[in-house]
């Protein structure tokens, strides 16, 4: 089963963190949906897997669009493939763009998730990160999409902020855990050149936090949310039972997938592209660049995936696609990498989930090159 990804890309603020490809002029907006339908028939090949597992809405701030609008992507979709076994459809939402109007509409469609992009409770936070809610404004989208019903929504959250104390992410958990949501993604700060930070960063005002307390936030983050009742399942990701991120898992397991939209990236197994970022340039003619994964990518793509969720990287797979030796060599280097806390049992080799913030190294070490 596949993946169908729509990626609206425009804001009407952008985030001082924030370097996805997002526009804050909205005028091109209404124009690059349309374009995007077209797009929807002309890639109507692309995708091997033609039976659709998951929907998902991302951005920039897809909650700008019209439900309706929305469903229409839906309905051209399912015209095209059969979306008849589609388990969730899951839309971007800002806190501030939640109230009786918009939740009345969305009720309409068949979006079944919520990803609200909250990222922390705090106004001090909020408003050095640029975003456009407050605090009461988050709590208050949250109770309002669960008393019209919807009861799978994920809380986005960041951390790594040097300025902000333990207690503010401390309190942040509390928040997100007493409002009773289903899923959590608790992302770790990056500062990138391109941002409002980036360039803050350059002029010496702006840090994230060290190396040895973005561990003790990450320990910290695993311990709250499992005694909260949320099972730590991939680097940044938390859920309750039976609440798993669909979507993003099908990434995460090498599941083919279309991105439709400017600067969406799509991928059926052998080939992976990408669309043209600018949505003007979208729109005058889309233009993508791609690549055919040879094997050595294909095993790397295999490490990095496993190795950030908890179930590991199992080596009879890797014996079954790429020969016994290279399983072997993995197992051999595994095991000299005990240090950075990975556990191999029953020929899987896996990182614990309270561990995880080392995973990108650990990857490394295992990568073919």
């Amino acid at each position: 089963m596949a993946g169908l990804y729509f990626h609206i890309p425009f804001c009407r603020r952008i985030c001082a963190y924030c370097d996805f490809h997002r526009f804050a002029d909205l005028r091109l907006m209404e124009e690059t949906v349309g374009v995007m339908h077209r797009e929807l028939d002309d890639s109507r090949e692309f995708l091997h897997d033609r039976t659709l597992k998951t929907i998902y809405f991302g951005g920039g701030t897809p909650s700008l669009v019209e439900p309706s609008q929305l469903q229409r992507l839906i309905d051209h979709a399912a015209r095209i493939y059969d979306a008849s076994a589609v388990e969730e459809t899951t839309v971007e939402v800002n806190p501030d763009d939640v109230n009786p109007r918009y939740i009345e509409q969305l009720r309409t469609t068949s979006v079944n998730r919520i990803s609200l992009g909250i990222q922390s409770f705090d106004d001090r936070l909020l408003r050095m990160m640029n975003r456009r809610h407050d605090s009461r404004q988050a709590e208050t989208a949250v109770k309002m999409l669960q008393d019209a019903g919807y009861g799978n929504i994920t809380v986005d959250l960041i951390f790594g902020f040097e300025s902000f104390g333990d207690d503010a992410v401390a309190a942040d958990l509390q928040k997100t855990a007493m409002l009773g949501v289903q899923h959590v993604s608790a992302y770790h700060l990056t500062v990138e050149p391109g941002t409002r930070f980036g360039r803050m960063a350059a002029r010496g005002e702006f840090a994230a936090t060290s190396d040895e307390r973005s561990e003790r936030l990450f320990v910290m983050i695993h311990d709250r949310l499992a005694e909260a009742g949320f099972e730590h399942y991939e680097v940044s990701n938390y859920a309750r039972e039976g609440f798993r991120a669909r979507h993003n898992s099908s990434y995460w397991s090498g599941a083919e997938y279309l991105g439709i939209g400017a600067g969406a990236h799509s991928f059926n197994g052998e080939v992976r592209r990408w669309c043209a970022q600018n949505p003007a340039e979208y729109i005058a003619g889309r233009r993508y660049e791609s690549e055919t994964l040879t094997e050595r990518d294909r095993l790397n793509e295999l490490i990095m995936t496993s190795l950030r969720r908890v179930e590991g990287l199992d080596s009879a797979t890797v014996a079954e696609r790429f020969g016994p030796a290279c399983a072997e060599r993995l197992l051999r280097e595994a095991a000299a990498a005990e240090g950075y806390g990975v556990v191999i049992e029953k020929g899987r080799i896996r990182i614990p989930p309270e561990r995880m913030l080392v995973s990108d190294a650990v990857i490394e070490m295992l990568f073919e090159v």
